[in-house]
């Protein structure tokens, strides 16, 4: 989804609609202000800019064009009708704005470009055999076979000199044909394709080249320089004004995915009927006496088709989304038809007749005007993470407009949704009901020329209750984690007498939570609080000093409270006891240590317990040897011992290190000589 904004009531936060929110602090607000805000629901008969206002836009026909999977191409004749040049078995329809037939047949694959030529007739580009056709009369004949062509891209026609030129592949050339159908080569690009052709008011011919996005201008046969290296894979379309600026889109797209793509020796692949479902990056450029001037630069769709308006402004259709989008001088931005297909592969938008035709499924949108009484604008779905109810919708606006809503618990809207609300043309509190999802829809039926650019809803969410879900503690005499090293390890004393708690939380409505903490003895079911009351701990640890507490097995208790983000009957608390904390801060005792015939005895008692190793070395070097109690088990405070030591110490006297630990880590040192 696009981004919208999210205000606090406090501040203003950006964040992108996800299914879960970033913050959930009191009151919150969807506020849709700017261009992109407005963006990714549905568009019928209205626009929107980039400065981030929607007004009505062009109100589209539709007529199915149920002979064709994808539209390439198209041409309004005189008498008003349009003719389709699509990617099925290589027809060409006819439109007569309430239906769509066959008019002819050429047996390609691919009718790639239509355009008038010679005496009035249609000539129509093909693929994959190179072949140009020539519609007249209602009839359809082979025009010419270009040799060495496989991919007949673009065509333009000079009415000046009576010179239809053509855009091939694979071999990267612009070839000149005359009225006979004699082809010469006007100019042959190092690269493999010309995807793009047009011809200016002085007969300067352009090209745009692939796999190499490069325009070209030739002046004359085999003259020609490049107006502009894109550095993308595709110079898709070139339109030519009668003061001779020229706009040219280029695209980024994956090789093979769009357009052709040929290794050395091979033929290129040819491209699929149907338009790709792969996206590319799409980018709109001017070149005004050479000069050139980015006015549209897409991250997230590719170009597909490009043509002049009435008003003298580029138009771009895209690939992905099917938008139709136009451009001014200052860069401003305008979304003026977002249609049901995937992409609008050809427009025409000068003159009596303007059309909108459209791929997957073929559509041809007749442009019926600007505005209208059914054009509306309908927001994204808007997410507010937890099911929430909402409160007034407010908006700016010139003009009246009528504002609806509706919502529901599914991320698309569906026929659990509730219907679209009572139309009010004033500020309102939301009639729909409470629910995860919502959306708005705008009508611009009584005041075409109204121009919306704000929407707010204050909404409040459902109170979910975090859980605490896990509790530890660190370090000190924890016995929820052993203090005990690997026998024979080196001789470290524990870290003194402070335990670092650490606990883990869910908390599915991201409320800031403050927590107590409580401790109580084994035995007892008194809870102590850790925290002075006037501390509001906020953070998922906490150190515990526990060198003035009397030694013994304590529990502590965490309380999570979202008291911080809500009023008080909207609190919810929960809270979680953890395992058995040891807290033993002093070392054991070791009495009666003695070696009689090799054999070591003794006795270690500790104040909490249990003890946890007895090991003894040669004093001085790095051999420790463990051995158990006499009893076998380490379980009890106090623990005897007895070790045969002939296998440890060498024959005659030795000085002898043992060294005794409980599980609290805590550790004595005994030294005894061996006789």
């Amino acid at each position: 989804m696009k981004i919208a904004s999210l205000r606090t009531a406090a501040s203003a936060l950006a964040l992108a609609f996800v299914p879960s929110v970033a913050f959930a602090v009191g009151t919150r607000t969807f506020e849709l202000q700017k261009g992109e805000d407005f963006k990714g629901g549905d568009l019928k008969g209205v626009a929107i800019d980039s400065s981030g206002k929607v007004r009505a836009g062009f109100t589209l026909g539709q007529t199915p064009a149920t002979d064709a999977s994808s539209i390439w191409a198209t041409l309004v004749q005189k008498d008003g009708s349009v003719l389709l040049g699509t990617g099925n078995e290589g027809k060409i329809l006819v439109s007569d704005g309430a239906t769509v037939k066959v008019a002819a047949e050429t047996g390609a694959l691919v009718v790639t470009s239509l355009v008038e030529g010679f005496g009035g007739a249609v000539f129509a580009g093909t693929l994959p055999d190179g072949e140009i056709w020539k519609y007249q009369g209602g009839k359809v004949a082979k025009f010419v076979k270009l040799e060495g062509v496989e991919h007949v891209w673009s065509l333009a026609y000079d009415a000046k000199n009576k010179a239809l030129f053509a855009g091939t592949g694979p071999e990267g050339k612009v070839l000149r044909i005359d009225e006979k159908g004699t082809a010469q080569t006007f100019y042959d690009a190092p690269e493999q394709h010309i995807m793009s052709v047009a011809v200016g008011p002085d007969g300067v011919v352009y090209a745009g080249a692939s796999d190499k996005a490069k325009l070209y201008r030739i002046a004359a046969p085999g003259r020609a320089t490049v107006v502009h290296d894109f550095g993308r894979t595709e110079v898709r379309g070139i339109a030519v004004t009668d003061k001779g600026v020229v706009y040219a889109i280029a695209n980024e797209v994956k090789p093979g995915s769009y357009t052709p793509s040929r290794k050395s020796g091979t033929s290129p692949s040819t491209p699929a009927q149907k338009p790709p479902k792969t996206s590319g990056k799409g980018t709109l450029y001017r070149f005004e006496n050479g000069v050139p001037e980015q006015l549209l630069d897409d991250k997230d769709e590719h170009y597909t088709s490009l043509a002049l308006g009435d008003d003298g402004k580029p138009y771009v259709g895209t690939g992905v989304e099917g938008r139709v989008y136009t451009v001014d001088d200052n860069h401003n931005q305008v979304l003026v038809a977002d249609t049901e297909e995937r992409q609008v592969g050809a427009l025409v938008l000068r003159g009596g007749k303007r059309v909108v035709a459209a791929s997957d499924p073929a559509v041809v949108h007749a442009v019926k005007g600007v505005g209208g009484p059914d054009a509306y604008w309908t927001s994204k779905v808007l997410d507010a993470g937890l099911r929430a109810h909402f409160g007034r919708l407010d908006w700016v606006a010139t003009g009246a407009l009528e504002f609806s809503t509706r919502t529901g618990n599914t991320q698309e809207p569906d026929e659990t949704w509730s219907g679209w609300s009572n139309p009010t043309g004033a500020p309102a509190e939301v009639a729909s009901p409470a629910a995860r999802f919502l959306q708005v829809r705008a009508r611009f039926a009584k005041d075409p020329n109204a121009t919306l650019t704000s929407v707010t809803i204050p909404f409040v969410t459902d109170n979910l209750r975090a859980l605490v879900t896990d509790l530890d503690a660190e370090g000190g005499s924890s016995s929820l984690q052993t203090g005990v090293e690997a026998s024979g390890g080196p001789l470290t004393k524990k870290s003194g007498t402070s335990l670092t708690l650490k606990w883990k939380v869910e908390n599915p409505d991201k409320d800031e939570l403050r927590y107590r903490l409580e401790y109580r003895q084994v035995g007892t079911n008194t809870w102590y609080d850790l925290l002075d009351p006037r501390e509001t701990l906020t953070k998922t640890t906490y150190s515990w000093e526990t060198s003035d507490l009397p030694e013994g097995r304590y529990k502590v208790r965490v309380v999570a409270s979202d008291e911080i983000s809500n009023p008080p009957d909207r609190v919810r608390r929960h809270e979680f006891e953890s395992g058995v904390i040891l807290v033993d801060n002093t070392p054991p005792v070791v009495e009666g240590v003695d070696v009689v015939q090799r054999r070591l005895r003794g006795t270690a008692t500790d104040g909490v317990g249990p003890i946890a190793r007895i090991e003894a070395s040669v004093t001085g070097s790095d051999r420790w040897v463990p051995f158990f109690p006499r009893d076998g088990v380490f379980d009890e405070p106090r623990e005897e011992f007895e070790a045969d030591l002939s296998a440890l110490v060498p024959a005659g006297p030795a000085p002898l290190t043992v060294r005794v630990y409980d599980r609290a880590g805590n550790f004595v040192v005994r030294n005894v000589l061996v006789k």
